[in-house]
């Protein structure tokens, strides 16, 4: 039932996505989000195919994870104004890949969750999009947030990656606990999942602009 709920979420949101290319001036991040969602659909497929098969999918969700997070530095990159923060963020989206070759060549390896991982990409979108948001209420030009995709994505992004980071970073140890706990955490995880892709969504639908019509 919980799968459903997000499978459903992520094709709402792949959907939604596709407006972009709908609409004049769209950024080129934004036109490479329905591309993104697509690999995260295609991902979720192979994940319960594998699973329906008695096969681990963990060693997938380990590379997608991190593709991820490259993804959404891209995107907040692409938000940031200031040019010494952006070839900061260009370098450290290389140091990631490298230590994700190195946790996964002699740390962690593919016996589990890659939790090192998961926990550096958490860190490293929580602090990009704290920037953002400092730049963004540090701007002297009015804008209406409610009209900003990035706004939305980035409001998603730091909500979910803040408070998932404790469940995720447990998964590792989550196999042994009672069937209560793991149910539980996985209703935690759903209401995150829940929040995110409806910020996309929104962020998608915010620049539509509906004409009225007069009689």
């Amino acid at each position: 039932m919980q799968y459903s709920i997000y499978f459903t979420l992520v094709i709402v949101s792949f959907l939604a996505s596709l407006t972009a290319y709908f609409q004049k001036d769209t950024p080129r991040y934004l036109r490479l989000f329905p591309l993104f969602l697509l690999v995260t659909i295609v991902v979720e497929i192979v994940s319960t195919w594998l699973t329906l098969h008695k096969k681990s999918a963990i060693l997938l969700y380990n590379f997608f994870g991190s593709f991820e997070f490259l993804f959404y530095m891209y995107v907040v990159r692409e938000n940031i104004r200031s040019p010494r923060v952006k070839k900061i963020l260009f370098y450290t989206a290389w140091l990631f890949v490298l230590l994700v070759v190195i946790n996964f060549l002699f740390i962690q390896r593919t016996v589990g969750f890659n939790s090192f991982t998961y926990a550096l990409g958490c860190l490293i979108i929580a602090v990009i999009c704290i920037y953002y948001f400092f730049e963004l209420f540090q701007s002297t030009t009015s804008v209406s947030l409610i009209r900003q995709p990035a706004f939305w994505i980035c409001a998603g992004l730091i909500f979910f990656y803040a408070c998932s980071f404790p469940v995720y970073a447990l998964l590792n140890f989550l196999k042994e606990a009672p069937d209560i706990i793991k149910k539980n955490f996985g209703v935690i995880l759903l209401l995150l999942n829940v929040l995110l892709y409806s910020s996309f969504t929104i962020a998608f639908l915010c620049r539509l602009r509906v004409r009225n019509s007069t009689s």
